[in-house]
């Protein structure tokens, strides 16, 4: 969750990597390749700018999508505080884009911030985090077995289930271990 009094004072850049939309039109979301709209979001207004660039769910897709931002005159100007990723495999994608950048400078400015995902598997996410690829994850247990015996329990009972029932996701490492960002 964004911390608005944080955003009010002061101004926080990221780069956000996300799935592509089905339907490109109904969101405004571009259908492949990179877009940067920054401050486009509704978090503008509070002090947050961010840069969009999407991608399919896979790391290759994600590596071209950043590559292809950083192509753009903007990605050079831009200032940017965190790479986020709807998954992890996302976020590795994009520090791979990083990592190719010729000018050593650039290169170093990019992968000094934080990059982040979710999903966090054990053998992905959560490897990534302990070797420092990725600075965090958010991993969500898996809920089929929960859904399972709210089914069983529902039929035993005769009664209609929750309409929904939330899923505790974990920080990984702990929200306490993780350092705060430099606020400009």
């Amino acid at each position: 969750m964004i911390n608005r009094q944080v955003l009010a004072t002061t101004t926080f850049s990221l780069i956000l990597v996300g799935a592509a939309c089905a339907e490109p039109a109904a969101t405004g979301a571009p259908a492949a390749g990179a877009s940067a709209s920054a401050g486009a979001d509704a978090g503008a207004d509070q002090g947050l700018v961010e840069i969009v660039v999407t991608a399919q769910r896979r790391e290759e897709s994600s590596q071209r999508a950043v590559r292809s931002w950083l192509k753009l005159t903007t990605s050079q100007k831009a200032t940017v505080d965190l790479i986020g990723a709807q998954d992890d495999s996302m976020a590795v994608g994009a520090r791979k884009a990083f990592e190719e950048l010729p000018n050593e400078v650039d290169r170093e400015r990019f992968l000094k911030l934080p990059f982040t995902g979710c999903d966090g598997l054990p053998k992905t996410g959560q490897a990534w985090v302990r070797s420092g690829l990725l600075a965090a994850t958010v991993f969500v247990p898996p809920n089929t077995g929960q859904a399972i015996e709210m089914f069983v329990q529902a039929i035993q009972q005769k009664k209609r289930p929750p309409e929904r029932v939330l899923t505790v996701p974990t920080s990984i490492p702990q929200l306490s271990a993780l350092k705060p960002l430099r606020m400009t």
